[in-house]
């Protein structure tokens, strides 16, 4: 019913909306290779719950418990992936060239560094490990394998 029907009755808050939405994007971002929302709808979807890349970032940051963020063509990002891969870790990667707001999340990435690369770029149970050599000195004196045991993504 429009919004000027006499029996229409908002049936969310604000903030429930906000989850609705997020919803909306997150099922789009899942079906997006079947074709189930047009562009322009998942675009604006978009721009409304997520208008902030460094906001977007800390959500898929926190979503899982190593999340990579890379370019397909990066041969540092294969080789940080590669290394998850080789201990047992099952990160969630999101490729950056494949993702049309990809290039706003990579500048937001570069602020979040400062002087370092913009990708690969770690987070292990919602927190910022780093680039490429964070995380090997992390794996070479040894804290590493307790924060992947930490954030549940690795049991030994």
């Amino acid at each position: 019913m429009p919004p000027t029907h006499p029996h229409y009755k908002p049936t969310f808050s604000h903030h429930h909306s906000l989850h609705a939405s997020r919803a909306v994007q997150m099922y789009y971002h899942h079906s997006e290779s079947w074709g189930y929302y047009t562009a322009a709808a998942a675009a604006a979807a978009a721009a409304r719950v997520m208008a902030d890349p460094l906001e977007r970032v800390a959500r898929l940051a926190s979503e899982n418990a190593v999340v990579i963020f890379s370019l397909s063509s990066c041969c540092m990002c294969h080789a940080v992936k590669r290394l998850f891969c080789g201990m047992g870790v099952n990160p969630t990667v999101y490729e950056l060239d494949q993702d049309p707001r990809g290039k706003e999340i990579e500048r937001a990435l570069m602020r979040l560094l400062g002087n370092s690369p913009a990708v690969p770029v770690v987070f292990i149970g919602g927190k910022l490990v780093g680039s490429m050599d964070s995380v090997m000195a992390s794996h070479i004196n040894g804290t590493l394998v307790p924060l992947l045991k930490e954030a549940g993504a690795l049991w030994l």
